[in-house]
């Protein structure tokens, strides 16, 4: 098994670590994108983000594109409770349910939820 490296970007004086796997693709770390502006609890920023419907469904069209393993029909449930006050939405969550390639959450020295560089700059913005 290949050792995982976790190499990081300086970007306006903060390191962004990057998560380099499958050779061609390059997963950002969300968590260190968020502690630019809220250091305390980045993992709430995150769900925050992720409750958002137009966010679902722009993470759900990724996945279609990208992951024939993707849950379509757990998306679809997903997708008509986003955006509602009772709707939670975890990145552990997100990858178990739906069987997600675009997303990883790890835990450990470089902990972190990291996102497939697409997901990742759609969250920058």
């Amino acid at each position: 098994m290949a050792k995982i490296v976790k190499e990081t970007v300086h970007a306006k004086g903060i390191d962004i670590g990057i998560y380099p796997t499958h050779f061609e693709n390059e997963f950002i770390s969300l968590t260190d994108i968020v502690k630019y502006r809220n250091e305390a609890v980045p993992r709430f920023v995150i769900q925050n983000w992720m409750w958002n419907h137009n966010i679902i469904e722009f993470l759900g069209v990724w996945e279609e594109l990208h992951n024939p393993d993707f849950n379509r029909v757990q998306f679809e449930a997903v997708k008509n409770e986003a955006g509602l006050n009772r709707f939670v939405m975890t990145p552990t969550k997100w990858i178990v349910q739906m069987n997600v390639i675009s997303i990883v959450s790890k835990a450990g020295r470089y902990g972190g939820t990291y996102a497939h560089s697409d997901i990742a700059m759609s969250f920058a913005t």
